[in-house]
This record gives C-alpha cells, sequence and structure tokens, in this order.
C-alpha cells in the first residue's frame, strides 16, 4: 500500500501564490508517476498535472497555462505543485494521486492510490 498525505492548502486571495505538498509513505517503490487533480463543487474530478519520480517528465493541463508547477523530491518522496497568480476558479479541493505505471496520464481511472485532498479556496 501506500499512503499519500496533501499539505499546504488553504486561503488565498486572487493573485496569490500557494505550494501543496503530498508526502508519500508506505510501499512507494512500485509508484512511478505523481499526478495532482483537483475538484471544484459540483464538477468531477479534473487533472491538472503528473510527473515521473525517476525523470523529468510532466504533463500539465492545458489550463495551467505557465501558472502552476509541478516538482519532486525524491529524497523526500513528496511532491509539489507551485501555484502562481491563483484566480477564484482554482477553488477547489486538491488531490495527489499515484500511478504504478511509468506512463504519465490525466486520467483518474488510471491512478491506483489517493490521498484525502487539501482545500484551496481562492477568493476576488
Amino acid at each position: 500500500q501506500v499512503q499519500l498525505v496533501e499539505s499546504g492548502g488553504g486561503l488565498a486571495q486572487a493573485g496569490d501564490s500557494l505550494r501543496l505538498s503530498c508526502a508519500a509513505s508506505g510501499r512507494t517503490f512500485s509508484t512511478y508517476v505523481m499526478g495532482w487533480f483537483r475538484q471544484a463543487p459540483g464538477k468531477e474530478r479534473e487533472f491538472v498535472a503528473a510527473i515521473r519520480w525517476s525523470s523529468a517528465m510532466i504533463y500539465y493541463a492545458d489550463f495551467v497555462r505557465g501558472r502552476f508547477t509541478i516538482s519532486r523530491d525524491n529524497a523526500k518522496n513528496t511532491v509539489y505543485l507551485q501555484m502562481n497568480n491563483l484566480k477564484p476558479e482554482d477553488t477547489a479541493v486538491y488531490y495527489c494521486a499515484a500511478r504504478s505505471s511509468p506512463l504519465l496520464s490525466s486520467y483518474t481511472y488510471e491512478y491506483d492510490y489517493w490521498g484525502q485532498g487539501t482545500q484551496v479556496t481562492v477568493s476576488s
């Protein structure tokens, strides 16, 4: 099993920055790709970004448009999501996920492990 714990969410104003963290523990050697997803009230969970543990391969959703950056610290088994120039439409619960496949993916059903999520609320 792999456990994922997100942190770093909170309240922000439009234009602010937040950095989310996702600490992985357990059988982390069985996972190859880490992803960030988000779910706004009344909407489906959507892909934000993904990164491989073993390389710099990264995949972003189109709406990120250079505002968000995903990164990893292999020594700490931690993945980060730096979010800049936040907008009210970024308000959502942000989830970290892990995939037991080396292929980057934007599909929720292709991820095997999920964290509990961290709330990000952006006011105008």
